[in-house]
């Protein structure tokens, strides 16, 4: 643990820079990166690393940001992603979504939670621990990684590990909104569709048709009563299944649908496997209509802003770590040492980039950063402007406690 007059001094330098972390954030905020248009805003965040003695600042092929301090064998990488969802209605905003507002001590704005608050505090983290003597780059090597997320969980960091820049760390710290607790797993999904075909015909003589639409009706019904049936875990918590939207082609509005299509969200805890969720997903069909509607598991190909393509299968494991881990544990005297309560460790109720980095790839990852997520992607976005400061220290804070 470090000295009384090491967190003393870490304090008052976290303090001194409380306004800059704010201002920050707030530039961060007021460009816009929606569709995972992340290339201005990781501009802006390579600048203040350069600013700060940040070594390797780039961006990777697929257009995510990165910089690194230290060379020491240890790999830490903070990760937090910087493009949001779009606003929807702009009318259902009371303020500027990107301007934001400031209100008893709470930034709201577009990507104020999620995600862009935890930015400020991992980049300025890493620089004072350097600093400060709390990270040793003889030890350690620091990166700071800042990504694309929310249309594919997990998909840079995957690239990251596997195609630029090919490192492979030893631990991650997710920057999600955690309420300032450390946070040690949260549940998998899986995205499928299920596809019925139909036979067409004037909407006058429907009995020549066979519609598609009413073909997924009872399957439809069937999943929103199939939730008790699904796996639960003492830690992670409950599986959930929501039909999530649905698309039909006719040949006009005055016609017999030949094919519908719902979509699918299966949030899997632990002890359920896609061959499962599968299974229970097809015992919904009527045997007699098997060879008309058939069940898909997603596939994202999108190319990137930077027009590079990463194909994945859009299944995102469950994933926790033990509370005993060293990682939790550090995290969680870390949260103590900067003057929060002790409490153990938690879980995030939606995915994050952990279903790659602890999911699929095995890397030990914990979560931490300022704001709450039920603000996530609704018109209150906010995160509390001390929570942004005191992360700063905690992030500055933990590699000394590993």
């Amino acid at each position: 643990m470090p000295s009384p007059s090491q967190l003393a001094q870490l304090h008052a330098a976290v303090t001194a820079r409380r306004e800059t972390l704010i201002g920050f954030l707030r530039e961060l905020c007021a460009i816009p990166s929606m569709e995972s248009q992340i290339g201005p805003v990781g501009e802006r965040v390579a600048a203040e690393m350069r600013a700060l003695g940040f070594a390797d600042v780039r961006f990777d092929v697929m257009g995510n940001i990165l910089g690194r301090m230290g060379h020491g064998p240890t790999v830490i990488v903070y990760d937090s992603h910087l493009d949001t969802v779009g606003i929807g209605d702009p009318n259902a905003w009371q303020w500027d979504p990107f301007e934001g507002k400031i209100e008893d001590g709470v930034l709201y704005a577009r990507g104020a939670c999620d995600e862009k608050g935890s930015t400020p505090g991992m980049i300025y983290g890493i620089a004072l621990g350097v600093e400060l003597g709390l990270i040793d780059p003889d030890r350690f090597t620091m990166y700071y990684f800042g990504n694309m997320e929310e249309w594919c969980d997990g998909i840079a960091p995957n690239s990251f590990v596997e195609v630029d820049p090919k490192i492979r760390p030893d631990f991650v710290v997710i920057g999600e909104p955690t309420c300032m607790q450390v946070y040690r797993g949260h549940k998998g999904r899986l995205e499928l569709k299920i596809t019925a075909r139909g036979k067409s015909a004037h909407a006058a003589s429907n009995h020549l048709g066979d519609n598609a639409i009413y073909k997924l009706l009872p399957i439809i019904q069937a999943i929103s009563t199939l939730e008790p049936e699904l796996g639960d875990h003492p830690f992670l918590g409950h599986g959930k299944i929501t039909v999530s939207d649905m698309h039909v082609k006719t040949p006009s509005l005055n016609a017999v649908p030949d094919e519908a299509t719902i979509f699918i969200d299966r949030r899997m805890t632990f002890g359920e496997t896609k061959a499962m969720v599968v299974a229970q997903l097809e015992a919904l069909i009527p045997a007699e209509q098997r060879d008309s509607i058939v069940i898909e598991e997603l596939f994202y190909d999108e190319p990137s802003y930077t027009g590079f393509v990463f194909p994945v299968d859009k299944y995102f494991p469950a994933w926790a770590i033990e509370e005993e881990h060293p990682l939790v544990q550090a995290g969680l005297h870390a949260r103590e040492a900067i003057g929060l309560p002790a409490a153990p460790a938690g879980k995030w109720n939606f995915s994050t980039n952990g279903i790659y980095w602890a999911g699929k790839a095995g890397i030990p990852s914990i979560g931490f950063g300022p704001g709450d997520e039920v603000t996530a992607h609704t018109t209150n976005d906010s995160v509390s402007l001390d929570e942004v400061v005191q992360a700063t220290a905690f992030y500055a804070l933990l590699p000394a406690l590993l």
